[in-house]
């Protein structure tokens, strides 16, 4: 009997299961080639083509973008804080010393409480030689030379302070000690000072210098009276760059106005008729060292920015303690406008020529010509130019007598 077998319609291939020949199989080729193109579109492309701009992924285009911005700002922080050489700042000066509480009347030290140093800082305008200069084409010799010096030091002359304002910038600073050490004879006897007050308004320094009354549980009614101006002058703060970094040295140099001639109390304080001093300012996060009962407590230091104490105490640097370094130079004179601010006073030179050595470029001489010129002035323009009542602050230590 014939073995039964399957037509061909009815038992299709392999071959024609997985290749499908004619208008399907072209319908099916074009199908998987539009798959593709929306799978390559879609798709992240690890290697572009030729000529194709290349597409960084976003993390990294950001760190490269962060890496190229310019760092503008972290730069203009830095030049703010770093050492720079010459005057960064210029003013007048003034000492006072205030009398013990219920002394109304000083005649030796032993009477003395403290010792006030007053800095109020000039505007940019400088003392005038212009005048001088011009007469200088028809002088010679000496009278030539010293207009020079003036010339070359104008930048730490101070121009003729105001008597129509009660607004100005100033700093007032405490004197340990109650007298300033002697350059010629205590030139390894370094002092401590504090910045107690700083303000805009003289009216204001007028209260805090003025006599006061108070009461107290023990002792009843108690009476300190007012300070007492000892001395006035110009002064200059300038940056001394050394021939190496640790020889970089702010120095402060004045020269007197008044008294022109001294007496017993500016013997007594330590004022000069001219002089100059180290400036270093002490890190306000620095310990006093075993032993020491020096310096003032946490709650009244100054407090610095983070800038001030990364760009110029040192703070985090690389082989410096994690607090930086314990003293610094007055590099800006931002420094010096923080109440609490404490600073270390090392005595260096005294005397016109020694001004010029510690200030450089004729400074010295340009102080010592200001103060000549305004030497003229009486008590009544002192007491306009600080804003303060005449009356109310003695005037006899001006001439060297004790009151």
């Amino acid at each position: 009997m014939p073995v039964e077998t399957r037509s061909a319609t009815h038992a299709p291939s392999m071959s024609s299961s997985r290749i499908p020949s004619g208008p399907r199989r072209q319908r099916r080729m074009r199908k998987i080639k539009d798959e593709d193109i929306v799978a390559q579109k879609t798709e992240v492309k690890m290697e572009p083509e030729v000529g194709e701009k290349r597409e960084a992924p976003e993390s990294q285009t950001s760190k490269e973008t962060e890496a190229k911005k310019p760092k503008t700002e972290e730069a203009d922080t830095d030049s703010k804080y770093i050492f720079t050489p010459g005057v960064i700042e210029r003013g007048h000066i003034y000492f006072f010393y205030r009398p013990k509480v219920q002394r109304e009347e000083v005649h030796s030290m032993d009477d003395v409480s403290k010792l006030h140093l007053l800095l109020v800082p000039s505007s940019s305008e400088s003392f005038s030689v212009q005048g001088k200069s011009e007469q200088s084409k028809d002088v010679s010799g000496a009278d030539a030379d010293e207009m020079n010096l003036v010339a070359q030091g104008a930048d730490a002359a101070p121009p003729p302070e105001s008597t129509t304002t009660d607004k100005k910038h100033f700093r007032l600073i405490i004197v340990g000690k109650k007298k300033l050490p002697d350059p010629e004879h205590e030139k390894h006897a370094p002092i401590w000072a504090t910045v107690i007050f700083v303000g805009e308004n003289l009216h204001d320094l007028e209260k805090k210098l003025e006599g006061r009354t108070y009461e107290t549980k023990t002792r009843g009614t108690r009476h300190t009276p007012p300070v007492r101006l000892a001395g006035r002058g110009v002064y200059a703060i300038v940056n001394c760059r050394g021939n190496v970094p640790s020889r970089n040295a702010t120095h402060l140099g004045y020269h007197l106005s008044h008294p022109t001639e001294f007496g017993d109390v500016q013997k007594a304080l330590g004022i000069h008729i001219a002089s100059s001093f180290v400036i270093q300012v002490k890190n306000p996060k620095a310990e006093a060292q075993t032993g020491q009962r020096v310096g003032l407590p946490k709650s009244r230091r100054a407090i610095y920015s983070e800038d001030v104490m990364k760009h110029v105490f040192g703070r985090g640097e690389k082989g410096r303690s994690s607090i930086g370094l314990r003293f610094t130079n007055c590099n800006c004179i931002e420094l010096l406008d923080h109440e609490g601010a404490e600073l270390l006073l090392i005595p260096a030179r005294t005397g016109t020529e020694g001004n010029d050595q510690s200030l450089g470029n004729g400074r010295g001489e340009a102080l010592e010509e200001v103060s000549r010129c305004e030497s003229e002035e009486n008590i009544e323009q002192i007491s306009k130019e600080l804003a303060f009542n005449k009356e109310h602050f003695p005037a006899e230590p001006l001439k060297g007598e004790w009151a």
